[in-house]
């Protein structure tokens, strides 16, 4: 899957000479944590709901409301923006995605295509994607099968299963130790007591079986 598929093309954005609090009724109106800064159509920074709080007055300043107002009024997000954000290409896949939020501990990323913003992705859809991925929501039924990490375990699994008539709608692999691997397939029915039976006449063993109607 690509980053292209899951991202929010034509997102929300700021520009650097717009002020804190246009920038903050921005995130407000459209409840959102974070704007890709943008200008002449390049992205320049990014402007979080953090940095807004970060450079506002707290409640215990000596600042009345106006001089508060007039202060957040001359701050140009410019000021403020985190500048030369890490960036991803559409055509990227989404675990290049994850790997970049994950190894620079970031919850979002601005999609750049030749230098211009087109779209934005957050850890969320990176979430959603995992979850669509492992058709946790799909109707039938998931059968966690523990292995050997071997070769040629895959196609007799799928031999078993596939003698059943039932169509394998997703299937993972986590590996395990001591070469053993947990293989999680996702099945389009809910009768699987004979072929769970014979699965595990072939020497497989089921860890957890999740049905959802």
């Amino acid at each position: 899957m690509f980053v292209k598929n899951k991202m929010t093309a034509n997102p929300f954005t700021v520009s650097p000479d717009q002020t804190i609090p246009e920038a903050h009724e921005i995130m407000t109106q459209h409840n959102i944590r974070r704007l890709p800064v943008v200008k002449n159509g390049k992205l320049v920074g990014i402007v979080t709901k953090e940095d807004v709080l970060h450079v506002s007055p707290s409640k215990a300043t000596s600042f009345s409301i106006g001089e508060i107002t007039y202060l957040l009024s001359k701050t140009k997000v410019g000021q403020i923006m985190t500048k030369n954000p890490i960036t991803i290409s559409p055509n990227a896949l989404l675990e290049e995605a994850a790997i970049l939020m994950r190894d620079n501990n970031i919850g979002f990323l601005p999609v750049v295509d030749n230098g211009k913003l087109v779209g934005i992705i957050t850890e969320s859809d990176i979430f959603d994607s995992f979850i669509e991925l492992l058709g946790f929501r799909d109707l039938g039924t998931r059968l966690t099968i523990e292995v050997d990490d071997e070769p040629g375990i895959m196609h007799n699994l799928t031999s078993i299963i596939g003698k059943y008539g039932a169509n394998i709608n997703h299937i993972a692999v986590y590996k395990g130790a001591n070469n053993k691997s947990a293989i999680v397939v996702g099945i389009n029915s809910y009768n699987t007591a004979e072929m769970e039976k014979s699965i595990e006449e072939k020497g497989f063993k089921i860890l957890y079986k999740l049905q959802n109607r």
